[in-house]
């Protein structure tokens, strides 16, 4: 469980907010619209109305306390610089904020930010991702060029076991996962034998992989 400071309760904060509770963790957001503060206040630990732009609202909040500060302001870039410089002057630990736009995230990672997020960015590249072969699910990307993929198993693979196909080699890929209905194999060994209702969950090099689920 960690503390964390939510600060601009837009849609993509409200998300965060209801998800990190979800989670477990102990939140406290502040917003200057009382609307939706009082609306999410009942949910989260703590709930607070003020102008994060003003040195005195975060002082008060003692943003040194959190394990995580996020800066969600999507709307006023400059209110969302001034905060993340703010947040790391007054003594926080970790600052994550959010950007629209590629110069956005230069300034912030310049200005205080530990790690900038860019939702519509991240959200368009991941669809595309998964939209460029039918048979991929979803996927995480674990480096620019290497990700987990969840996956359709390959028909020529039905009734033939890891070893027999020998994937690793010939596909440059490993596999983590087999789904079968409600049965889940982790790790599995090379005498499985691939049934047809299975899915996959690998890893390996992204532009591998969409080569492979393309050919499904």
């Amino acid at each position: 469980m960690k503390s964390v400071l939510i600060i601009g309760m837009g849609a993509f904060g409200q998300h965060l907010a209801l998800k990190m509770v979800d989670l477990k963790n102990d939140v406290m957001i502040i917003d200057k619209n009382e609307e939706i503060v009082e609306e999410l206040s009942s949910i989260v630990t703590d709930a607070n109305i003020g102008d994060c732009t003003k040195e005195e609202v975060l002082k008060s909040l003692g943003v040194s306390n959190f394990d995580i500060c996020f800066v969600t302001i999507g709307d006023n870039f400059q209110s969302s610089l001034e905060i993340t410089s703010l947040l790391k002057d007054l003594g926080a630990k970790y600052v994550i904020s959010k950007s629209s736009r590629d110069l956005q995230e230069k300034f912030l990672l310049k200005n205080g930010a530990d790690e900038v997020i860019y939702p519509d960015k991240d959200m368009a590249e991941k669809l595309a991702v998964r939209c460029s072969a039918s048979s991929l699910f979803d996927f995480i990307e674990i480096t620019p060029d290497y990700s987990i993929f969840e996956m359709n198993v390959m028909k020529s693979w039905i009734g033939f076991t890891i070893e027999e196909i020998n994937v690793r080699k010939r596909y440059h890929i490993n596999i983590l996962v087999i789904k079968n209905g409600k049965n889940v194999l982790t790790m599995p060994k090379a005498d499985y034998i691939f049934q047809r209702e299975d899915y996959v969950i690998v890893m390996g090099k992204s532009s591998d992989i969409i080569k492979l689920a393309n050919n499904i």
